[in-house]
This record gives structure tokens, C-alpha cells and sequence, in this order.
């Protein structure tokens, strides 16, 4: 599928055509970044490096690679923070966030980018349906990822297959369903971090996009290996703070709802449904398929407000 690198002068047009920026926070990525950089499809409009203060020659590397690349200093710590700075610095309507690792193979965007333009306000990547398949999980990972999903599931009467994968795309419009905390505010003594900030991040976007009644689909994504260095994640510490984050969203939608806040999908404002004017093909052997949405959202159009 192709799409068009100016931005339409039409409703139309821009939903057919919509420019695409790639969000990839970074902290000393410098010998991933050429992989990384190497397979964003030629449809990225726009490439949006956001660096938590890297060591290394990260933010040269960036600018080596992809000299019109937008580089962010993220104003506090955690990525979270850094994803937040991101999405600020965004001008495509279409918002795709990646990992600067190479776990997320890029060349899948338009994977994300087609469902969105079918409808879907919010995408989420699957390592574990749709023909998704995971290179770098454990045992002891994926068990705790089944058992998170199935709270979420359960809690707000979701269908989610792979809750904790960061690999995202959205309508810039969406964003402020996501309400992530202001990247103006000052870093709270002492080294903490404000909610949201943190790795927490992925699920609490994925849970307020299906608690403001968002359309959320999945596709299928294959998570590879980490290239070089070691990832921050802890097992337990994380898994603890994943399951910290469902009750306290959960807990967070029930206080709107009872305080009579109407979710932001109501807010959108709803053009015709576009027609796809080319279909992304798919390779024979590519198993791959696209998903039912899954939440109970209303079958609303792609949103177009900024």
C-alpha cells in the first residue's frame, strides 16, 4: 500500500492517504539504531527520536541515518516520559511507536496503518494471535502476560491477546484519550517517577483506549531478540507493577463513569467512512490475519480532529 508524503487538502484524501510519524524512544541505542532505521517502510513521514539522555552516540547515529529525524531530549525519566515527549512532537495524523532494540520489526507498520484506516481508532501488535509469534519471551514471561490478560479481560470486558507489547499505532487525534501526565511537569523528588511515566506506559494506554470506548483492533507482529545490549525489564517487579496499573485504571474508569464523564469517542467527530484505494497485499505465506475489535465500542469512523 502506498500512501502520499503531503499532506492532503481534504477530509477525504487525508483519510485515505494519512502521513505517518514513528515514535522510537531511545537510551544508548547506537548499534541497533542502523538496524532499526534500515526497516522503516518508505510511507514514515515523519521519524521522531526521543532520548532519555544517552551515553553513547545514540541521537548522532539518528541524525546520520535520517538527517530530517525530529530529535526530543525527554524531560524526565522512564519511558513512559519519553513516549509522551514523543507523541508532543508529532505532525502525522497517524502516530506508530516503536522500540529502538529491533524486537519490533518496523517493516509491519503498514500492518497497523491499514487497520486504522478500515476504522480502528487505536492498533494494537499480538506476539500470541493473529499469527504473531514471540523470538524473545520465556515461559515464566508469557505465563504472566495469560494471566494479566485475563484480568484485563475479565475486569473490563475486553478480548486482548497480548496486553504488555508495546508495539502501537494510533490517530494522532486519540491522544488526549490517553491523558498521559504533562511533559512540562518538574521530576518529583527523591527519583520517583509520576504515574505513567514508567513501563507501565503500554498497558495504561492500551486500558484507557477501550475505557474511553476507542474502536480497538490487533494484528499479528513477530517480537525478535534484542540486538545488542540487555533489557531493563524484571520479571516480577514489572509483573507486579503491570497488575498494580489494571486496578488503579480500573478504579479510574468506574470514578469517571460515576462522575458522569462521557467517553472521548463521543467527542470525535465522525466523517464517511473512506474507501481504501489500494489493499495492502499480504504474502501467500504470510499467516497474518486481521482481528475482530476488541472491545464493545460503537463501529465509529476514523477520527480526524487534531
Amino acid at each position: 500500500m502506498e500512501f502520499s508524503h503531503v499532506t492532503p487538502s481534504t477530509d477525504s484524501d487525508r483519510l485515505q492517504s494519512p502521513t505517518v510519524s514513528v515514535v522510537i524512544p531511545t537510551l544508548n541505542e547506537e548499534r541497533n539504531l542502523p538496524h532499526v532505521f534500515a526497516k522503516l517502510p518508505a510511507m514514515i513521514t515523519q521519524v521522531v527520536v526521543v532520548d532519555g539522555g544517552s551515553k553513547d552516540r545514540t541521537v548522532e547515529v539518528a541524525r546520520q541515518l535520517r538527517p530530517d529525524a525530529v530529535i526530543v531530549q525527554q524531560t524526565r525519566t522512564g519511558k513512559g516520559n519519553a513516549l509522551a515527549c514523543g507523541f508532543a512532537a508529532c505532525t502525522g495524523d497517524i502516530i506508530v511507536m516503536i522500540d529502538a532494540d529491533g524486537s519490533t520489526d518496523p517493516a509491519e507498520i503498514p500492518l497497523f496503518v491499514e487497520k486504522l484506516i478500515r476504522g480502528d481508532h487505536f492498533v494494537k501488535g499480538s506476539r500470541f494471535s493473529h499469527g504473531g509469534h514471540s523470538h524473545d519471551i520465556t515461559r515464566l514471561r508469557k505465563l504472566g502476560n495469560d494471566g494479566l490478560n485475563l484480568v484485563v479481560n475479565v475486569l473490563f470486558r475486553t478480548h486482548f491477546t497480548d496486553l504488555c507489547y508495546g508495539y502501537n499505532a494510533f490517530w494522532r487525534s486519540v491522544v488526549p484519550a490517553l491523558d498521559l501526565p504533562d511533559v512540562q511537569l518538574p521530576r518529583p523528588a527523591g527519583g520517583r517517577k509520576l504515574w505513567g511515566d514508567g513501563f507501565e506506559i503500554e498497558t495504561m494506554i492500551n486500558i484507557r483506549a477501550v475505557a474511553e470506548k476507542l474502536k480497538v483492533g490487533e494484528v499479528g507482529s513477530i517480537e525478535h531478540e534484542r540486538i545488542f545490549g540487555q533489557s531493563n525489564l524484571n520479571t516480577f517487579k514489572d509483573g507486579f507493577r503491570v497488575l498494580r496499573t489494571i486496578l488503579s485504571e480500573y478504579g479510574r474508569m468506574r470514578s469517571r463513569r460515576r462522575s458522569g464523564l462521557r467517553p472521548f469517542v463521543e467527542s470525535l467527530r465522525l466523517p464517511a467512512k473512506p474507501q481504501l484505494r489500494t489493499a495492502t497485499p499480504r504474502h501467500a505465506t504470510d499467516p497474518r490475519r486481521e482481528a475482530a475489535p476488541l472491545n464493545r465500542a460503537a463501529r465509529s469512523r476514523v477520527p480526524l480532529d487534531d
